[in-house]
């Protein structure tokens, strides 16, 4: 069930509102100080079109659009004035909202970073992208790991952003960390749509989490997002999908963490997060609690490698424009001194 979209909200219900934002072309400051306006406005009026929603959440490149430019001039910073006008529209309007902003790095490129702020106007939740969409995209790898927030009505909330959902360690490391809503915000545009849904869906079923999805909609004249605002139930069913494309629509579900809760407890078949670690546990006391997989064991030693290593062809940016890095990356770097 969703409550008709959240206009019958129960007790234990969280309502999401997705919005599925017109692609903006952001050159300028003056550009981005409009962009900034147009989003707290779809703010106010995510909190017209539903009196009952608890959570808006705006997709990835909201506020920047798609031109991956690194500009200083329109980077943000977290006590810059975008950010302030995004705590200011959740208090005015008393609702929670999930925000993207390409966050100005002094010490490299910038960060995608995404923010949660409370019906309060306060940042409940801040995290980097961990996996930009390489080639294509230039923003400096996330530092942080993966926060996890008590949000509205007691609801565990986490936020991943675009190319980190087909990474199914990562919605796994959300409910390990106890998430029952998992927020995806993204970008895409239509080659990536079946891809989109399929992995909405398995990042839901596999870690019996809620996961609220949502692209960019429209075109910039250069590209086309495909909005597809998806809410997917821990069981894989999809409640609610903005199939339509239509820019600026908010899609809406009500959503249960309650009942992630249960499931989470009681199920015996399929509990995946739980079975991980406890496979066998018919035949063996607790299971067997292992680690078998070579590629974990080798992350944790450094020692990561894959079989076709050598042949991989794309292993910078410079097909997509942006010249080779020579910098390195935090313990990398400091294991390179």
């Amino acid at each position: 069930m969703n409550g008709l979209g959240g206009l019958n909200k129960s007790p234990n219900g969280v309502v999401i509102g997705l919005v599925q934002l017109q692609l903006p072309n952001v050159v300028t400051s003056a550009d981005l100080a409009m962009q900034t306006e147009r989003i707290v406005w779809m703010v106010g009026k995510a909190r017209r079109n539903l009196s009952t929603m608890d959570l808006v959440v705006f997709p990835e490149y909201s506020l920047h659009g798609l031109s991956m430019d690194t500009n200083p001039e329109i980077m943000c910073r977290l006590d810059g004035p975008e950010v302030a006008a995004f705590k200011k529209a959740c208090l005015d309007n008393k609702i929670w909202g999930c925000f993207s902003i390409m966050e100005f790095n002094p010490h490299g490129n910038p960060y995608n970073s995404g923010l949660i702020i409370d019906d309060h106007g306060e940042i409940k939740l801040y995290y980097r992208k961990l996996h930009p969409w390489i080639p294509v995209e230039p923003w400096e790898p996330g530092d942080i790991g993966i926060p996890v927030i008590e949000g509205p009505r007691g609801a565990k909330i986490a936020l991943i952003i675009c190319h980190d959902g087909m990474f199914p360690e990562m919605a796994r490391e959300c409910a390990y960390k106890g998430a029952e809503i998992m927020i995806r915000t993204a970008g895409y545009t239509a080659p990536i749509r079946e891809a989109w849904r399929f992995t909405n869906q398995a990042n839901s079923f596999q870690n019996l989490m809620i996961t609220a999805n949502v692209c960019m909609c429209g075109s910039d004249g250069s590209f086309d997002s495909m909005g597809e605002g998806m809410i997917v139930n821990f069981d894989g069913t999809v409640l609610a999908h903005g199939t339509t494309g239509r820019a600026d629509e908010i899609i809406t579900a009500e959503v249960r963490p309650d009942l992630v809760r249960e499931a989470r407890i009681n199920w015996g078949v399929e509990n995946n997060i739980y079975q991980l670690w406890h496979r066998g546990y018919v035949a063996v006391k607790g299971g067997a609690m292992d680690c078998p997989y070579t590629f974990m064991q080798d992350m944790v030693a450094g020692t990561f490698r894959l079989p076709w290593e050598d042949q991989v062809k794309v292993t910078d940016g410079t097909s997509c424009g942006f010249p080779a890095p020579t910098r390195m990356f935090g313990k990398t770097a400091k294991a390179a001194e």
